[in-house]
């Protein structure tokens, strides 16, 4: 029975029935926990006020978020120092997101259970996100105007919250005038300068030249003055304001509003005005800037790069994946050259990502882009225009890594397609471009999108080449913007992936990154979800377009 049943083939059905649902349990489980863990980060938790007695038998007053919680035998709490009691079989110890680093030198501090002799919640503790030294936890005592106490008391929180309103105000005019404003002069004055460089270089600097060119730069030069007076005076409008907060340790510390971002009272929101917070701190990571060393606020630089470099990528790879298969098939004679041609088209799909990044950064950078710069940008000099890393080169780096995918899944579509739909077309009077173009590619055009989703899914989540070819930690300006030419190939931009390797392993406050890292990874995967969904849509439309003629 146990022969025949082997025999039959179903204990190997089975068995990949096993191994398929074991991965798409571990699949699921992982993306479970990156769902989880990433979008409750912006959930505000409850701030907690330990009573804590410390080693010294003092009691003090510690204020903070409970983040996490380990449990360690006692024998291993002892082998590393810890005195316990011959009663006690764990240490039980709370992860505390304390804020005010630039009071305690440290946002976060491990504190033990056994240690804690009350928790409360009180609803007069208020959580202040800030540019920068991260979160600060106190109580409320005063709001100042021009160094002078206007509001104290019950009253302080509401002035609070119009005086921060008023300073988000003006820092989105401060932020429109920096980056547009300001930054298109900036950028004309550099293009006026490399003009003025030209003209020297080509023997045309005449007193012609210099009066137009001493006249463009007087009028930027005007303008340029003009938005800086503008900046200062929304400056002191934003710097008058400030914050008197009390400590968990009983100090004061008087905080700029110019330097905050964000104000509530977890311990007393409602659920509505949880869902509301939620909803604005996710807002806030889709669309703005990070900050904080990239620990805090948002990253669309990052979303914005990945998308874009993805796009051009995908209008690389097609066209010469396609031309590529296409010759394969349907041109070249079928023998010993093109067997050797596709082993080697199979074992690039195979190299290590990061080799295309050193091919990349000494063919495309150095090569390709420094002889541009000579020809095209002489002067530049010494500055590279082309000859570095930007989004132009790291676009065409991950079509050439993508390109075998593009090849094969072309020339496997072009396979299967009846020689009786070629031989019909050329009967019917058609030349081979003609049924190439009008007949055969159409029929083939699924299988470039299967290829086209495959190159997606690889080349969103590359990082290792990116380093080397574009991609930074920070980006000033988005490749993208309103300055002629618009899009600008030659800009460094910032990626998802690399953004997740950053924030996890090169952050300098690495329990403040960690949530982070779990809600760039589930964006990570939402954008590549969402590209693949769009080439999966388009493939499908085309397959059910051309089903009649493929029967």
């Amino acid at each position: 029975m146990i022969k025949e049943w082997f025999k039959s083939g179903l204990p190997w059905v089975w068995l990949n029935a096993a191994a398929v649902s074991v991965c798409l349990i571990m699949i699921v489980s992982v993306l479970g926990l990156i769902a989880v863990r990433g979008a409750s980060h912006f959930w505000p938790a409850q701030v907690v006020q330990f009573a804590y007695q410390d080693d010294g038998g003092q009691v003090q007053t510690l204020i903070g978020e409970h983040v996490d919680s380990s449990v360690t035998p006692a024998v291993m709490a002892r082998a590393n120092g810890i005195k316990m009691a011959d009663n006690e079989d764990t240490l039980i110890q709370y992860l505390v997101k304390t804020g005010n680093r630039d009071v305690t030198g440290s946002d976060f501090r491990w504190i033990q259970e056994r240690h804690v002799k009350s928790q409360q919640t009180p609803d007069d503790i208020m959580v202040i996100e800030r540019r920068e030294w991260g979160n600060f936890y106190g109580r409320l005592t005063a709001v100042k105007e021009s160094g002078k106490v206007i509001a104290s008391g019950a009253n302080a929180n509401a002035i609070a919250l119009q005086k921060l309103d008023v300073t988000l105000g003006l820092f989105k005019d401060i932020a429109h005038i920096e980056k547009k404003e300001i930054g298109a002069v900036n950028y004309d004055l550099e293009r006026l300068r490399l003009k003025q460089k030209k003209l020297q270089l080509e023997q045309q600097w005449d007193a012609k030249a210099q009066q137009e060119v001493a006249a463009e730069k007087a009028a930027y030069d005007k303008v340029y003055n003009a938005y800086q007076a503008q900046l200062q005076g929304l400056y002191q409008k934003a710097r008058q304001d400030s914050l008197l907060v009390k400590t968990d340790s009983g100090s004061e510390v008087e905080i700029s509003l110019a330097k905050v971002v964000r104000l509530y009272q977890p311990n007393q929101m409602g659920v509505f005005a949880k869902i509301g917070h939620y909803g604005s701190k996710v807002v806030e990571f889709l669309t703005e800037d990070p900050r904080e060393a990239n620990t805090e606020g948002g990253i669309f630089p990052a979303i914005f790069g990945t998308v874009l470099m993805v796009m051009m990528m995908a209008v690389m790879v097609t066209p010469f994946g396609v031309i590529a298969a296409v010759y394969l098939r349907e041109y070249a004679k079928q023998g010993f050259v093109t067997r050797l041609i596709r082993i080697a088209v199979n074992n690039l799909a195979g190299v290590p990502s990061i080799v295309y990044g050193v091919f990349g950064l000494g063919f495309f950078v150095y090569i390709l882009g420094g002889n541009i710069d000579q020809l095209f940008f002489p002067e530049a000099a010494p500055a590279p225009v082309f000859g570095t890393p930007g989004l132009l080169w790291a676009s065409i780096t991950l079509a050439l890594l993508t390109l075998p995918v593009v090849i094969v899944s072309t020339e496997e579509g072009l396979s299967r397609i009846p020689k009786s739909i070629r031989e019909g077309s050329l009967a019917l009077g058609a030349t081979k471009l003609e049924t190439l173009w009008l007949t055969v590619l159409p029929m083939a055009s699924p299988a470039m999108m299967t290829g086209l989703i495959l190159a997606v899914a690889r080349a969103a989540g590359e990082v290792a080449p990116l380093m080397l070819v574009g991609v930074v930690k920070m980006a000033p300006t988005l490749p993208l913007d309103g300055n002629f030419p618009f899009l600008h190939l030659d800009r460094k931009f910032m990626h998802l992936g690399f953004h997740i390797y950053d924030v996890g392993f090169q952050s300098p406050n690495v329990e403040a990154a960690r949530p982070l890292v779990y809600a760039t990874s589930l964006l990570l995967v939402v954008v590549i979800l969402g590209l693949n969904l769009s080439a999966i849509l388009i493939r499908n439309h085309l397959r059910e377009k051309y089903r009649a003629l493929e029967g």
